[in-house]
């Protein structure tokens, strides 16, 4: 196997793994997310003004992770 077959294999690897991450931090941000929401809505109510912002900022902030993995993994598909 000549070295720039070694070395495209290696970068499919390492762009496999690098996806599978991406996905799976992604999976974990957009559940954080949601579990906030529902967090959220389940207790609206008993929380305060402050405390429901700082929720929606809480969840926003896990939405824009997820975006941010997502547009990670769709850069590399074309580079």
């Amino acid at each position: 196997m000549s070295k720039d077959a070694l070395d495209k294999a290696a970068d499919a690897i390492k762009r496999t793994t690098d996806d599978v991450k991406d996905t799976l931090h992604e999976g974990q941000h957009r559940s954080a997310a949601e579990a906030e929401r529902m967090r959220r809505k389940s207790l609206h109510g008993e929380l305060t003004g402050a405390e429901k912002m700082k929720s929606a900022l809480n969840e926003a902030k896990e939405r824009a992770q997820a975006e941010f993995d997502a547009a990670k993994r769709e850069a590399r598909k074309h580079s």
